[in-house]
């Protein structure tokens, strides 16, 4: 028998078997008829790919490489790069399959691994997820590679909780574990047809519960975890404020991509989604910068564009279904409250937090999802399902308060127990000469010249 008749043959047996005890591991994904590649979506959707894998590479790796001490910049930034690589390469095993098929209302099914099956010729039917239109107008390959976009930098924020005193050997370890465990089924749950919060009704347009939330509770457990920075003789002063700078504003313009890629396509939604991005952003960077200049006298360049990146993380649920009074709102609340949060988290309860990944991003997200429950318009998101309390459901707070409590509890028990086995099996903090005097020497043998 020739050889591909045999494949054949053992796959239509594989399938039948696990129908037979009940298995959904080959599935069909939540497709519906094919319809046709719209080349104006299309195009728009390559564009903000590129936009949000800009916000990891270089993006967040200046951002944080800016802020840590001379000693961990090369460290800091590898993070941020190796975690891209990895990531990048899970997803298209089976990181976007886990996510993006049937499967359950918990997880997807194993049909599109390695993305078997992927047809290039149609356009990618979703389903009535939160975001994104059914049918979409693009190709299955490109909605991967949006999607692996948003999967590459979750895990990569969640660094900034420990980027100074993390092995990079066990860093690598829980990014891939953390990428597969955790956020897989959590975007299932909040995008995939299928998610039990999807059918609940939760709005979170481009990432607050999924990217956020997600990234900053993993951030502050994984601290907890791990403990406090060794104290230094001197204080460890941020080698180089410009960088980050430079860093904040490439995530300011990769954020377009991410909140108004989620559109799906190119139209008003994806337009107006631009435009509160940038208020939400921009206000939120005076709030911040109002309060810090209030109770310290001084306004800090760190504390502004830390402000920007505030206001982008509590837009980005909000993002899809709001006008441009609930950005002002939402990005004026999200400063003050992030800048609170990031300054009194760790005074009062000794959280060794190195770059607020939890007082930013857990905080702002959580603030974000429960705003878009409040300021939600049917008028913007074309579907009287998606409406807030402002346009008379004030149910959905109730709604957004689930999603952000389901995202809360599987992400602070999953991320523990992965912390956990690889602090008793490989270890997961460097020893304390090596945190004392730097990562970047002792982990790659390179180091800054000045």
């Amino acid at each position: 028998m020739h050889p591909c008749a045999v494949i054949s043959k053992m796959k239509r047996i594989l399938s039948l078997a696990l129908l037979a005890t009940g298995g959904a591991l080959l599935s069909s994904p939540a497709f519906a008829a094919p319809a046709e590649i719209n080349a104006g979506d299309t195009a728009w959707m390559l564009t903000a790919t590129a936009l949000v894998l800009l916000m990891t590479i270089p993006g967040l790796a200046v951002f944080y490489g800016g802020m840590v001490r001379r000693h961990n910049v090369l460290a800091t930034v590898m993070q941020s790069f190796s975690t891209a690589c990895l990531v990048a390469v899970l997803w298209a095993i089976v990181g976007y399959s886990l996510a993006f098929t049937n499967g359950n209302a918990w997880v997807g099914d194993l049909s599109r691994v390695l993305m078997h099956g992927v047809d290039v010729t149609n356009a990618f039917v979703l389903g009535a997820g939160s975001a994104a239109p059914s049918p979409m107008t693009i190709p299955e390959p490109l909605y991967m590679m949006f999607q692996m976009t948003f999967a590459i930098i979750t895990p990569a924020l969640v660094a900034g909780a420990f980027c100074d005193r993390i092995k990079f050997s066990s860093m690598l370890v829980f990014m891939g574990l953390w990428s597969l465990i955790v956020y897989a089924p959590i975007a299932h749950w909040v995008w995939a047809p299928t998610g039990f919060l999807s059918k609940a009704g939760v709005l979170d347009f481009a990432g607050g519960t999924v990217v956020h939330i997600n990234a900053g509770v993993a951030g502050l457990v994984a601290a907890l975890v791990i403990g406090k920075r060794k104290p230094m003789k001197e204080p460890a002063a941020p080698h180089n404020p410009a960088y980050s700078v430079v860093g904040a504003s490439l995530l300011w313009v990769g954020w377009f991509g991410f909140n108004a890629g989620s559109a799906g396509a190119a139209n008003g939604r994806a337009a107006m989604a631009m435009t509160v991005t940038m208020v939400a952003a921009a206000v939120a960077a005076l709030s911040w910068m109002a309060v810090e200049w209030w109770m310290k006298g001084k306004p800090s360049v760190l504390g502004m564009i830390t402000g920007a990146v505030a206001g982008l993380v509590v837009i980005t649920p909000a993002s899809g279904f709001v006008d441009v009074t609930g950005s002002l709102i939402i990005g004026a609340l999200g400063g003050a409250l992030c800048y609170l949060s990031a300054t009194w988290i760790k005074t009062i309860y000794h959280i060794d937090d190195s770059l607020d990944c939890f007082g930013v991003h857990g905080v702002g997200g959580i603030i974000g999802a429960l705003l878009t429950g409040v300021f939600a318009k049917a008028a913007i998101s074309g579907s009287p399902s998606q409406a807030g309390w402002i346009d008379g459901n004030p149910h959905q707070m109730l709604v957004q308060l689930e999603g952000i409590c389901w995202t809360i509890a599987w992400c602070a028990v999953a991320t523990f127990v992965i912390v956990m086995l690889i602090k008793h099996t490989m270890g997961v903090r460097v020893p304390e000469h090596v945190e004392l005097e730097g990562l970047d020497l002792h982990m790659h043998g390179e180091k800054l010249r000045h």
